[in-house]
């Protein structure tokens, strides 16, 4: 899900508060929830080693990763379904030979 504000967005909103302007009246002026903008500050904070947690782009490589591994576990349950399937059909020979 895109995120309904642009970076450079978010890197002003942020950029306005370290120059020391008050978190409750920046929001208010951008028309954004303080909520969000300490938020921003706080991932701000991991991003740069200021503040312990997961990164941006660690945050991004992590689910990049579970995706994969969601995906990749579906094609092993598939994979299984046929294996039991081609089981139960172990009497069939292709080249219509009996054992």
């Amino acid at each position: 899900m895109p995120s309904p504000y642009p970076p450079e967005f978010r890197a002003r909103a942020i950029a306005l508060v370290r120059e020391g302007r008050q978190v409750k009246q920046t929001a208010h002026d951008l028309g954004i929830h303080q909520v969000t903008l300490h938020t921003w500050l706080r991932q701000d904070d991991i991003d740069h080693g200021r503040r312990p947690g997961l990164s941006s782009r660690e945050s991004a490589e992590l689910r990049t990763a579970r995706g994969r591994i969601r995906q990749l576990e579906q094609e092993i349950a598939i994979l299984r379904r046929a294996a039991t399937w081609l089981d139960e059909e172990e009497g069939v020979d292709p080249k219509g030979r009996t054992r």
